[in-house]
């Protein structure tokens, strides 16, 4: 009786330990999740028939490595928008272990520096229309780095010729450098063909990037970044070395299609610690003494500008050469490219257009130059009037002195009143010589009274009385006295 309730607690360990490693598998399950944009029916330029294709069959390559696949061909303007959107919602509910992969087939411009996906409803009359009417790339980019993911993929088959005429003059070939290092950590980016380099579409159902991607991709347990190596070799070859598809990775973490054991999705491994940059000399020393055929590939694989400049030093006159040179070249003008827009200063566009002032980018070069120096002097502009009225308000004599020129009119009052009272004494002294200058001298009646004798003769008392009147009328204050007596005065004084 005790034997089997011993033999069922041995089993309850076992038990939780199946439970606790499957819970610690569905933990660890990563959920992948795919959009895939084919473009190919265009409308006011050539359809696409390969972009089509390329989009069906990397929604089945997708769909076979695990993931969610939002198939979603031939889109507008609003719809691609749309689209994007959605997709970022399906991200976002997919939680934080999600790898999102965008693929995009179709044509892509750049404008401006900045690069752009174009939908079927494109029709642009001059370089202003794409902003207005194509997506950017950087918001499809800043979308899915804004989610909390593992990681962030994007392919882009979009480098082919520029289809529209209006823009042939003016804007640059192919596609500008977008580096993830700058952005969010954990994003891989991969053009079909180096920056600044148009793709070609293909002689066959698909285009040479998507069909080495379907051809390498499959091989089980390989990372994206030696899938990519293997791609860039399979292109150049493809093509002769005229397309040489190009990548930029801030991944923390392996990415694998398909692994070595089920041939199934691959796990996202913790990444090994990054190789350090090998230099030119370095790469001298690796080639050394190797074929040139390959030589070539080994650079190719690599694509970095060290190794591309140690192979056209030691491999000068073999028939890889040219190509390579060409590769090098333009390689520099995008890097040189990337730094004048990032930095976007006038001096910078001054700087690459002196290297590079005939290149298909300096018309573009020379608009933003203008563009910057433009946008400095509206800004100077703007401070001016804050700075004007104090320099002038001193010396401007129609102006109403404000409050710093208080202090120069109290100094020139004090002045003022010493003037004023100057004449203020001067017609003081005038007053006093008009008071003096009226004296005059006893009016002659008067002298003559004093003169004449004493005693007047009889009869003459009426005649003096009847004179008196009249003149005390006449003078005022003679009035009723006989002649010789005094006339007193009102102010205490005698004549």
């Amino acid at each position: 009786m005790r034997r089997p309730v011993f033999s069922n607690l041995l089993l309850v360990p076992s038990l939780l330990l199946f439970l606790q490693i499957s819970a610690s598998q569905v933990a660890s399950a990563e959920s992948r999740v795919a959009l895939v944009m084919g473009q190919s029916a265009y409308r006011a330029v050539p359809a696409l028939p390969n972009a089509g294709n390329d989009g069906k069959r990397m929604a089945e390559l997708l769909t076979n490595a695990g993931f969610d696949v939002t198939a979603a061909p031939d889109l507008s303007q609003s719809d691609m928008r749309q689209t994007i959107s959605d997709f970022a919602a399906k991200v976002a509910a997919s939680g934080p272990d999600t790898v999102a992969l965008v693929f995009y087939a179709g044509h892509g411009l750049q404008i401006d520096g900045e690069n752009y996906l174009v939908p079927l409803d494109v029709d642009p009359k001059r370089e202003a229309d794409i902003p207005l009417q194509a997506v950017r790339l950087n918001d499809l980019m800043n979308t899915l780095g804004a989610l909390p993911t593992r990681m962030r993929i994007v392919m882009l088959d979009a480098c082919r010729n520029n289809p529209f005429p209006a823009l042939n003059q003016t804007a640059g070939h192919g596609l500008a450098i977008v580096d993830t290092k700058a952005g969010a950590p954990g994003s891989f980016i991969s053009y079909s063909t180096s920056p600044g380099s148009e793709a070609e579409d293909g002689n066959g159902d698909d285009s040479p990037y998507t069909t080495a991607v379907l051809a390498v991709a499959k091989e089980p347990n390989l990372t994206i970044e030696e899938v990519l190596k293997r791609v860039r070799v399979a292109v150049s070859q493809a093509t002769e070395g005229r397309q040489i598809p190009w990548e930029s990775s801030s991944l923390t973490a392996d990415f694998k299609f398909f692994s070595g054991d089920t041939g199934q999705q691959g796990s996202a491994a913790p990444k090994p610690p990054a190789k350090v940059a090998r230099s030119t000399d370095d790469w001298r020393r690796d080639l050394q003494g190797k074929e040139p055929k390959v030589a070539y590939e080994l650079v190719i694989a690599d694509n970095s500008v060290a190794a591309l400049e140690a192979f056209t030093t030691l491999f000068a006159q073999s028939s890889y050469a040219p190509p390579m040179r060409s590769l090098l070249e333009r390689r520099r003008q995008m890097l040189a490219w990337e730094t004048a827009v990032t930095v976007n200063t006038a001096a910078s566009f001054q700087l690459f257009l002196a290297s590079y002032g005939n290149s298909d980018l300096a018309a573009t070069a020379r608009k933003l130059h203008e563009r910057v120096l433009n946008r400095t002097l509206g800004a100077n502009a703007a401070l001016a009037p804050a700075i004007v009225p104090v320099a002038l308000a001193p010396t401007c004599p129609c102006t109403t002195p404000s409050t710093p020129t208080l202090p120069l009119r109290k100094v020139d009052t004090a002045p003022t009143k010493k003037v004023d009272t100057t004449p203020t004494r001067k017609v003081d002294t005038l007053s006093t010589k008009r008071q003096d200058t009226p004296k005059r001298k006893p009016p002659p009646e008067e002298v003559i009274v004093e003169r004449r004798p004493s005693g007047p003769p009889p009869g003459a008392v009426m005649e003096d009385v009847g004179i008196g009147i009249g003149l005390g009328f006449g003078l005022g204050g003679m009035g009723g006295r006989n002649r010789g007596e005094e006339m007193p005065h009102n102010d205490g004084y005698r004549r």
